[in-house]
């Protein structure tokens, strides 16, 4: 069971989402929608009272002219039960009142009213004319927007509703496929480093993930891979000097010894412990560099000056081994002057161990792309099969289990120095580099002239 706090649901909240979206969206259309509406039914009451207005003051207009204010009273007053939820008010042109329909019945009016005054013309009656106002009550109107309006707000809730349903059982199904992925992650174990996750219809947005992590997997495979035969190789060199220092103790205390055998076992005990010595600081380098230590460069250099102070240390074995040494090329670059050495110096002792008698090894450097350059020692000898290029920097690793021995440099080599050589390349924002084919091995880095 995990014991991480869950903060929220990608289905309960986009389902949130889209529900709130759904019914601000059916909000905005129900509102443009009864404008729209209620705008219509405005205009029609206006018309309609405007129409009714008109045919109003022709009859007036006809009665009065017949029998004047007997006959337009006697017409409004019969005419009155038939002018329901409406009311009718004349007025003399003086202004004295002639006829108003009563406030009560079927003339009770409501808060939703509309009146349009008018006039009628009656040239028989004093000053010519009446003076009239139509009042319609349109409260009926009033209680189908109320009820358009309800209509609208359970609409927009209960689509609301379905759509949060809808969506959330929609984004549970489409989240399937990462269900299915937590799964095959759960089965991957130290025990099953292989195993990588797959899914028979990848989504286009999940397949970049799927295939990052199938590739993380990969280094993480060859990183545990490394890590133990790394463990198997530390323990296996450290075991001979190991077993040296312990034979030679045995040895030395298992009878009385004169001074000169103890100082003869006491001086090979300390090569033996020089050699973890110099083993366990160069894994600490490495260590070091692991962990992205960079190189701390100086002022601009010559790295032919470098390459001749490195070939001259190594000139003594060079001519035991028969062999001829030359730099070509030169450049100005800011480095770290002892890392670059050394490593200079691990790839001319690993030419100097392989190269035949009367070969020549060219230190050569020249310029790369950018502010890229190329340090490499060349030397002649056996190819070096195509495999075991890449893994040539590897800690430990030997292409020939035969060389595991001494050198002619005369010194133990325990399989670091060109994974030292790599970790300095990439201290200077460089790279590794080995080639090899018909007959002529080139080993050596590239670096950033500027760092």
């Amino acid at each position: 069971m995990s014991n991480t706090l869950c903060s929220h649901s990608i289905s309960r909240r986009l389902a949130r989402k889209l529900a709130v979206v759904t019914m601000v969206v059916l909000a905005l259309l129900f509102a443009g929608a009864w404008a729209s509406v209620r705008m219509l039914i405005k205009e029609k009451n206006q018309e309609e009272a405007q129409y009714r207005s008109n045919v109003i003051a022709q009859i007036l207009a006809r009665e009065a002219g017949n029998g004047g204010e007997a006959a337009c009273l006697a017409r409004v007053r019969a005419d009155a039960p038939m002018r329901a939820n409406t009311r009718l008010e004349l007025w003399r042109a003086d202004g004295s009142l002639l006829y108003a329909d009563a406030r009560s019945g079927v003339h009770a009016m409501s808060a939703h009213t509309h009146a349009i005054d008018f006039d009628v013309p009656a040239p028989q009656l004093s000053g010519g004319v009446l003076k009239a106002r139509y009042t319609m009550d349109f409260s009926r109107d009033a209680a189908f927007g109320r009820n358009w309006v309800a209509v609208f707000v359970v609409i927009t809730l209960l689509a609301g509703v379905l759509v949060a349903a809808g969506s959330r059982w929609h984004v549970r199904r489409a989240l399937q496929p990462l269900h299915a992925l937590a799964a095959q992650t759960r089965a991957i174990s130290a025990s099953r480093l292989d195993q990588r996750l797959h899914l028979a219809d990848p989504a286009e947005e999940l397949l970049p993930w799927v295939e990052q992590f199938n590739a993380l997997m990969d280094r993480l495979e060859r990183a545990v891979s490394q890590l133990e035969a790394f463990n198997a190789d530390v323990a296996h060199e450290l075991r001979t000097p190991l077993a040296a220092l312990i034979g030679h103790t045995e040895v030395a205390l298992s009878r009385e010894r004169s001074a000169e055998e103890l100082h003869e076992t006491l001086l090979s005990s300390l090569e033996e412990a020089q050699r973890l010595s110099a083993m366990v600081n160069d894994m600490l380098f490495l260590s070091q560099a692991d962990r992205g230590a960079t190189a701390r460069r100086g002022a601009p250099t010559s790295l032919a000056a470098l390459a001749a102070q490195v070939v001259e240390f190594h000139e003594g074995v060079a001519e035991e081994a028969g062999l001829a040494m030359r730099i070509e090329g030169d450049a100005q670059a800011a480095v770290d002057e002892p890392l670059v050495k050394r490593a200079l110096s691990n790839l001319l002792s690993n030419a100097i161990r392989y190269a035949p008698r009367g070969s020549t090894l060219v230190l050569r450097i020249a310029p790369e792309e950018g502010q890229q350059l190329r340090v490499e020692v060349e030397n002649a000898g056996e190819t070096i099969a195509p495999q075991h290029l890449p893994r040539l920097f590897d800690r430990f690793f030997r292409a020939d289990a035969a060389r595991c021995c001494d050198g002619r440099d005369g010194q133990a080599h325990h399989g670091l120095g060109l994974a030292i050589v790599a970790a300095i390349a990439r201290m200077h924002g460089g790279r590794p580099l080995a080639e090899s084919c018909q007959g002529r091995t080139r080993v050596g880095f590239t670096l950033l002239a500027q760092g």
